[in-house]
Parts: structure tokens; C-alpha cells; sequence
């Protein structure tokens, strides 16, 4: 029998993280998180060796729903893979979800989105717990008594005991928005919020449709109180050491994000604490959908970037037809696309991370991370499948097997366009914001223009997309083409970005994105365009 093995790649980990994304090391310095750089490095060094391993038996062993002990005692706890805690140690003893708190100056948020979107490249579905907490901070920082709790998250520590929060090293905090009747319509909810005696304390009655990270210490809801929807705070164990009154009804299954998981709850009198003025849940809980989404963009770009790592490195390994993959002009059509979407995707999230963390001392700032989150989360979360997928095929069949990577990859992908809003509702938002909130179309006007003088096609393309935002249309009909004027700011956006930073691909970039000079399908490049240059960023040999 012939054992020999020959005519395949090598295991594509480990592999340093950081050191193969040259994207990610320029973007890193040039929107101000280079202070950090050796943290990023050391976590892109991890990312790709132990935290890539560890993520195949955190998704492989799925976790399990206890709603009682042997006793009989009601518990509602979800138990993991041990890798899965690992996973959420490392992420978040380095800062993935406390960074910009812990060490709050100038470009940290940068910082802390590169270690972010390094740590979703080994694992995604443990990004979902670190984003919610992360992002609770501005929202809890609004109640004095919930200091606490921001003191929990600022000190970069993973204790998975199921105890009260007062008595442990550091807290996670979940969220529970959606109930089955409203979906995206947050104010059509049900759950009722009484209040107790004790100003600000309220009894929680209802259900929740997804209650994510069910394992967390504490819970952002939204829930209807005398005055309005208002928001709470919602958490595991009750000041007085009593497990708080909700019940884990079930896990959903979910089309990916396997290692984490997602939940329906019932409330029974839960306890909570109201987080701003009655009524004003929306508002209140607007503190964090610009960090989430953020998030969001990241995570398509960091699938991107793992999908598009594994495809260079299977084509420069496998050979067919009597060449490496690689050396073909069709698959290198391809992956040279592959590198241009990947590329302006974390170009983009970088950017945008550069505003978000500006935007406290910066109102020009603030009013463009509030438009270029949605703009951003809107396309790179629509890419994300069609990229990954495209990787796969680059693998042939060994790109669909659960013991690659592409598969989890691949059902992780539509998530991000869901979560956080849809589509339609992040394009809706481009347009709330170009009606109602003049200053943030005109730093997106500014943004783009800035791009202006550098090319062509990216001038010709501005022009036509300036008087499409300019032209008197009536309601209806703006909204009909939504999708289409945020799919062309998108685009336009990352072009700006890529010329502005002097990349090498930029050109390339607006011939394909802006001017035409492109396909429907992926790897549908004009002939004549030096793929070496873009294939040389796209991964060390």
C-alpha cells in the first residue's frame, strides 16, 4: 500500500498574525495606535499559534444549557469547552475588551481594534462576549452607582465563576434587546420594568427572543417602565447574594458562532437597575451601537483576512497542471481581488476606529464615526460571505471540511450583517444621518473630497456620487435606492483611505471598484495588472 503524502500544503498554523498583515502594521501607525505596538505584535504572535488551535475544540464542543443541579436547585448556567475560557483569558488579560478603558489616551481605541481583529481571525465566536463588554462601558459610566461595574471591565481580568459580581477579579456584560414580536423594532417590546421603592431599582417581567452571552455577569435590556422604554442594567446575582430571577429557557442553533452562546430568557421579577431617564432607552443604549458596529466591520475584515491567508498559502503549496496554483494567471485574478477586498475593508475599520476613538475632543470626529460605522458595517459585513466563500473555492473541496478553518469561517460570516442592525437598517441610519445631522454629511463630504487630485477614476466616480446625494428626490424613492448610495459611499470611502495612505493597491482599487473596470464575480481583474505587487502583501512565504 502507498502511504506517501505528497502534492499537499503544510499546516497553515502557526503562524505569526502580525508579522504576515503588512495592511495591518501600516494602519496600526497610521491612525495613531503605533504606541501599542509591541502589545499587538505579542497578541498577533499568540493569535496565530495558540489561539488559533484552541478555537477548533471551543466550536467542535459546543456549549450545553444546565438549568438545574442534581438537587433540583434551579441554576440556568451554560458550561463551555475549557478552551473556550482560555480563549476569553488571553483576549481579554490583553486587553480586547478593557484596553481603551484601562489606558485611555490618545489612539488606544486603534489599538484595541487591532487586537480585536487579530483575535477574531483564531476565534469569532468568543468576540461576541468581548465586543458587549467592551462596549457597555460608555453606557454604564452613566449611572455613578454602576461605577463598579466599570472598574470590573477596566480590570482586563477573566474570572468565569458563577458568583456574584462583587466577588470577582473582573465582569463580562452581555445584552438582551430583541423580543420575538419586534426584532429590530425595539420599541414595539413587551417586558415590563416595575419600580421598587429604592430610586432606581426596578422588578423585570417578560422575555427576551436573544439574550446574548447567557454566562455573563451582567446584562444590558431594554424594558418598558412607567415613563417609556428605558434601559437597565440586569445582572446575574443580586446585591444581596441571591441568584437574580430569570430562567435560561433554551440555546439557540445557530447557524455559526458556535463557541459562544445565544439564549431566550423569561424574566420573573429580575432585579435591575434603570440606566438614564425613563424613555430614553434608545438613546441610552445608542452609547454603545457605535462601538458594536465598529466591531462589526472588524470582524468581516478579519474574516476576510484569515479566508484570504489561506488561500495564498494553499496556492503557493498545491500544484496542478504542472505548476504551483499560484503561478496560474486565472487563480491569481483571483486572489489579487481577494488582497484588494481584504485590504480596504481593515483600511476602512482603522479609519473608523481613528474617529471613534477622536470622536470625545473631536465634534468633526464624532459626527463621521457616526455615519462611517454604519457605511462600514453596512458593506464589509456584505462582502465578508463572497470573499470567504471565494477562498473556499480556492481550496477545492478541501476548503468545505470541518477540519479547515473556511467552513467556520464561512458560517460565521452572514452574522455580522445581521447583528447590531441589518442591512436595510444601517442604510436607513446613512440616510437619518444626511437628512437630519448636517455636520455629518458634510465631514463625509469633506473625507471623500480629500481623496480628490490623487486619481481619475476616483475623481470622475466623486463627481457623479456628490450630485446623486445632492439631487432633490422624494422620500420614497431615496429610500427604494438606499442600498445602492451606501454601497457607492462604501466604495468611495475606501478608495479615499487607500489613496490617502499612499497605498500601492489604491489605483488599482478605484480602476475596479469605482470605474468598472470589474466583473460581478470575484477575480474578474482587467488583464495587464501587476498581480506581484498585490500578492507580495498578501502573506510571507
Amino acid at each position: 500500500m502507498n502511504t506517501d503524502v505528497w502534492n499537499q500544503p503544510p499546516e497553515f498554523a502557526p503562524r505569526d498574525l502580525w508579522h504576515d498583515d503588512v495592511a495591518l502594521r501600516e494602519a496600526l501607525q497610521r491612525e495613531g495606535g503605533g504606541a501599542w505596538q509591541a502589545s499587538v505584535a505579542d497578541y498577533g504572535a499568540l493569535a496565530g499559534d495558540r489561539l488559533y488551535a484552541l478555537g477548533f475544540d471551543a466550536n467542535r464542543d459546543r456549549p450545553r444549557l444546565r438549568t438545574h443541579d442534581r438537587f433540583g436547585h434551579r441554576i440556568d448556567r451554560v458550561e463551555f469547552h475549557p478552551h473556550y475560557h482560555a480563549l476569553m483569558d488571553a483576549a481579554i488579560g490583553r486587553g480586547v475588551a478593557g484596553l481603551s478603558w484601562r489606558e485611555p489616551a490618545h489612539g488606544v481605541h486603534v489599538a484595541r481594534a487591532a487586537l480585536s481583529y487579530l483575535h477574531h481571525q483564531a476565534e469569532a465566536g468568543t468576540s461576541c462576549p468581548l465586543t458587549m463588554t467592551h462596549a457597555a462601558v460608555p453606557v454604564l459610566a452613566r449611572e455613578p452607582r454602576l461605577q463598579p461595574w466599570v472598574d470590573g471591565i477596566r480590570a482586563c481580568a477573566y474570572d468565569p465563576d458563577d458568583v456574584p459580581a462583587t466577588h470577582k477579579r473582573g465582569l463580562t456584560v452581555g445584552m438582551g434587546m430583541t423580543e420575538r414580536q419586534g426584532g429590530s423594532d425595539v420599541r414595539s417590546n413587551l417586558t415590563r420594568a416595575m419600580p421598587l421603592q429604592a430610586d432606581g431599582e426596578y422588578l423585570l417581567q417578560g422575555h427576551k427572543w436573544f439574550f446574548s452571552a447567557p454566562m455573563s455577569d451582567g446584562f444590558l435590556v431594554l424594558a418598558q417602565a412607567p415613563g417609556g422604554l428605558s434601559c437597565f442594567l440586569l445582572p446575574r446575582w443580586r446585591p444581596d447574594g441571591i441568584r437574580n430571577a430569570f430562567r435560561l429557557m433554551r440555546l439557540k442553533d445557530k447557524l455559526g458562532d458556535w463557541a459562544n452562546a445565544s439564549s431566550e430568557v423569561e424574566f420573573d421579577d429580575a432585579w435591575a437597575v434603570r440606566i438614564g431617564d425613563e424613555g430614553r432607552g434608545v438613546s441610552t443604549i445608542l452609547g454603545m451601537v457605535m462601538l458594536t458596529r465598529l466591531d462589526c466591520v472588524l470582524g468581516a475584515a478579519a474574516q476576510m483576512r484569515m479566508a484570504l491567508a489561506h488561500a495564498v498559502h494553499h496556492a503557493r503549496h498545491r500544484h496542478a497542471f504542472g505548476c504551483a496554483l499560484v503561478a496560474q494567471p486565472l487563480m491569481r485574478n483571483v486572489l489579487a481581488d481577494l488582497v484588494l477586498e481584504a485590504e480596504a475593508a481593515l483600511a476602512l475599520a482603522l479609519r473608523v476606529a481613528r474617529a471613534v476613538d477622536a470622536a470625545p475632543r473631536d465634534a468633526d470626529e464624532a459626527a463621521f464615526a457616526r455615519i462611517a460605522t454604519a457605511i462600514g458595517k453596512y458593506w464589509t459585513c456584505r462582502r465578508a460571505p463572497a470573499v470567504v466563500n471565494e477562498a473556499q473555492e480556492c481550496l477545492g473541496g478541501a476548503g468545505y471540511i470541518e477540519e479547515s478553518i473556511l467552513p467556520r469561517l464561512y458560517r460565521q460570516a452572514p452574522l455580522n450583517s445581521i447583528w447590531e442592525g441589518s442591512g436595510n437598517v444601517q442604510c436607513l441610519d446613512v440616510l437619518r444621518a444626511l437628512a437630519r445631522e448636517p455636520a455629518s454629511g458634510a465631514v463625509l463630504r469633506a473625507e471623500l473630497q480629500a481623496g480628490a487630485g490623487r486619481d481619475d477614476s476616483y475623481d470622475i466616480a466623486l463627481a457623479a456620487l456628490l450630485a446623486e446625494i445632492d439631487a432633490s428626490t422624494d422620500p420614497q424613492t431615496r429610500e427604494f435606492t438606499a442600498r445602492r448610495l451606501v454601497e457607492r459611499l462604501a466604495l468611495q470611502l475606501q478608495a479615499a483611505v487607500l489613496l490617502g495612505a499612499g497605498n500601492p493597491l489604491a489605483r488599482m482599487f478605484c480602476r475596479s471598484r469605482l470605474a468598472g473596470d470589474h466583473g460581478l464575480a470575484l477575480g474578474t481583474l482587467p488583464a495587464g495588472r501587476d498581480t506581484d505587487i498585490v500578492l507580495a502583501r498578501a502573506l510571507p512565504d
